[in-house]
């Protein structure tokens, strides 16, 4: 594995005002082991298939779901397929997978390790949150009997540590502010450790468009973007009237991107028939985005190819926010404090050299501004080496 950065402009030693993820740890998770991906704003993880790069993005995103307060088994439907191939049971028959991140921002790099056993049953095992070297959570299972681990964290007041039994079924670091009093300065410290973590972890938006689902009118719903991006075309009903500037940069991208002139990229809703909603002539509730050509003539995105519409897609993911793609935000944080981390599966899948330039370049620009990042993973990153600002993680298969 190796790492290269195109022009970061990060300053050494300046922390950043938004907490984010800065280092990904894979110590033995599917096929990894002994792992550890710096991540810039824009990271891009290479290397051919089986090398890892989606399973990467998989323990991402499981960490930001665990730090949202989701539930082991939501998070790993399936367990078995993130333990190493040649991982050997214990002498309990246990088997497991070990994940980590580091998150940096006010206080300073934060890191965060967690131990799943997968088998026999699936259940956190071990968890670890240290900062500046000091260890302000650990938690491990003593019982097995027992469906919960024993937590201990860092007080520096008349005890050193306060202990008590945490959930084995969920992360402990963002359950911390419903145990700590916050009355000590050691209390302070982990309260502002284990914030910095979930918020770093918040707001992540998986994505990989699929061109298929994309292609047919959808119904109007709340307007917010779906993983798979099948409910384009009511997302841009809505925000082409809510935001005209973003949408103009989107045109622009687009126009870019696609084939044959563009002139405007619209959402109109469809005339019903006989038995829909509406009656005869009437209008049946949904929507279908096109193509304004600037002649008289309207292309349904139906007939584009498949990598404009991925291209389209997820040039309109680079250019909205939390408030329109379905991310689960710390909703008790300023959004000034926050950035939405996009999590893009097969980047380059379907596109041709002028598509997958221009979003790189496009990405790059809007991570440079602090409020979003990007990870994805391509087969080859070699066409982004003229693009600043692009860390390059290669993984060897």
């Amino acid at each position: 594995m190796t790492v290269s950065s195109l022009g970061s402009r990060a300053q050494a030693g300046a922390r950043p005002d938004r907490p984010s993820v800065v280092e990904l740890r894979l110590t033995a998770f599917a096929a990894h082991r002994r792992a550890g991906f710096p991540l810039g704003p824009l990271s891009l993880f290479a290397g051919p298939s089986g090398s890892g790069k989606s399973s990467a993005l998989r323990a991402y995103e499981a960490l930001a779901r665990l730090g949202g307060g989701a539930e082991l088994d939501e998070v790993f439907p399936d367990p078995v397929a993130c333990v190493p191939e040649r991982a050997r049971p214990d002498a309990q028959r246990r088997r497991g997978f070990r994940i980590g991140c580091t998150a940096d921002g006010p206080e300073g790099p934060v890191r965060l390790d967690v131990a799943v056993q997968a088998e026999p049953e699936l259940r956190i095992v071990g968890e670890r949150l240290t900062a500046g070297g000091l260890t302000l959570l650990e938690t491990a299972l003593r019982d097995p009997s027992r469906r919960s681990v024993q937590a201990a964290w860092h007080t520096a007041g008349s005890s050193p540590v306060t202990r008590a039994p945490l959930p084995d079924d969920r992360l402990g670091t963002p359950l911390l502010p419903l145990r700590v009093a916050g009355k000590t300065d050691g209390q302070r410290q982990v309260l502002a450790a284990a914030e910095q973590m979930v918020v770093a972890l918040r707001s992540v938006f998986a994505c990989d468009p699929l061109p298929r689902s994309m292609r047919t009118a959808v119904p109007l719903g709340a307007g917010r973007l779906l993983r798979g991006c099948g409910n384009l075309a009511e997302v841009l009903w809505r925000t082409r009237s809510e935001c005209g500037r973003r949408h103009g940069l989107l045109v622009d991208a687009v126009r870019a991107g696609c084939a044959g002139p563009v002139r405007d990229l619209l959402a109109e809703r469809q005339p019903g028939g006989i038995g829909r909603v509406g009656g005869i002539g009437g209008i049946d509730g949904t929507v279908q985005a096109l193509l304004d050509r600037g002649d008289g003539l309207r292309t349904p995105l139906g007939r584009l190819g498949d990598g404009e519409l991925r291209y389209l897609a997820l040039a309109l993911v680079l250019l909205t926010g939390p408030g329109v793609l379905e991310v689960d935000t710390a909703g008790e944080v300023p959004a000034a404090l926050q950035t939405l981390t996009v999590l893009a599966d097969g980047f380059d899948r379907d596109l041709d050299v002028r598509q997958r330039e221009g979003l790189v370049r496009l990405a790059a620009r809007m991570c440079e501004r602090g409020h979003i990042r990007l990870v994805g993973a391509v087969s080859d990153a070699s066409w982004a080496a003229g693009v600043g600002g692009v860390t390059v993680v290669d993984l060897e298969p």
